[in-house]
């Protein structure tokens, strides 16, 4: 049986987010490897008690690159058959290729923290805003994201996340996106919510840090993936390094189109698939995509042996 396997971005780090590895090693040294690549304890700080260190952009996408990397090694240590394909949620795409050995782990530990500092340096803390849109279609949410950037004269507001039908996130201008949540509202959504983050992901606020990322690309070794990788920005895999980084640097700038790619692996047969790190968001998509699609999360030890024990 062909599956695939899903590693999740931003928004699913949460405290002490690894304990169902706890008899694992081998997740505690996959921290402890980034760890030393930025001379920051990566692993103290998920098991800390503070929420708002880990939710700090430049924290959160090494610390969720780690935890899908280690859940990935777990994985293999207990003896689980390689996927059909790869796909990971923005950050997740890193993750997706250290584990296609695409890229190596140290590299996309850099290169993580470098897009994440990138990011936040494009549009300073409170100048962007993200939102989520629920219950309106996708061309719905890009006629509001148009009416309101016309309403809100020089400033963005774009549909950037398709992550399930009716669930779209927005980001862009944190005036324009105020607006559009209004907007939205009033053309029927059902909950139009600002999500708590510091950097408007996905829209073209990002072009000036996707460039800057670029020239950090452009001295990184990648190699063909050894399993197939899905990338966001063109829902479609890559084999040579050119492709693959230029898929990374649009990605910055350019939607997430998740239903597309769950859709595209449902329509080649592939409905079974794992997300592969902490959280069940990915989880939760695959079935609001496609009923056919079934995803597993593997949170905790249990559930890779679980996962393992069905394939």
């Amino acid at each position: 049986m062909r599956f695939a396997f899903f590693f999740p971005g931003q928004g699913s780090q949460s405290l002490n987010m690894m304990a169902g590895f706890a008899g694992m090693p081998i997740v505690k040294a996959a921290f402890d490897e980034a760890s030393a690549v930025l001379n920051l304890d990566l692993w103290a700080m998920i098991n800390g008690g503070d929420a708002d260190l880990i939710n700090e952009t430049v924290n959160t996408q090494p610390l969720m690159l780690a935890a899908g990397v280690a859940a990935w090694r777990a994985y293999q240590e207990l003896g689980g058959k390689l996927p059909a394909a790869l796909a990971g949620h923005s950050l997740g795409e890193y993750t997706a290729l250290v584990a296609s050995g695409s890229l190596l782990f140290t590299d996309a530990v850099r290169l993580v923290r470098l897009r994440a500092e990138l990011m936040q340096e494009a549009v300073p803390q409170g100048q962007g805003a993200m939102a989520a849109v629920l219950g309106l279609d996708d061309e719905a949410v890009r006629q509001v994201c148009a009416q309101a950037e016309k309403e809100c004269a020089g400033e963005t507001a774009e549909a950037v996340n398709f992550n399930s039908p009716g669930q779209v996130v927005i980001a862009g201008s944190a005036a324009a996106i105020a607006h559009a949540v209004e907007l939205a509202k009033a053309a029927g959504a059902k909950r139009a919510v600002p999500l708590p983050v510091s950097v408007p992901s996905h829209c073209r606020l990002m072009k000036p840090a996707a460039e800057k990322l670029a020239k950090a690309l452009q001295n990184t070794d990648i190699k063909t993936p050894q399993i197939r990788v899905i990338h966001n920005a063109d829902v479609a895999a890559h084999n040579d390094a050119v492709a693959i980084k230029d898929a990374l640097v649009r990605q910055l700038y350019s939607p997430v189109r998740w239903t597309e790619t769950v859709s595209l692996l449902v329509s080649e047969g592939i409905t079974e698939s794992a997300e592969c790190g902490p959280g069940k968001v990915l989880a939760g998509l695959a079935k609001r995509i496609d009923k056919a699609a079934v995803c597993t999360a593997l949170v905790s030890e249990d559930a890779v042996r679980g996962f393992i024990a069905a394939h």
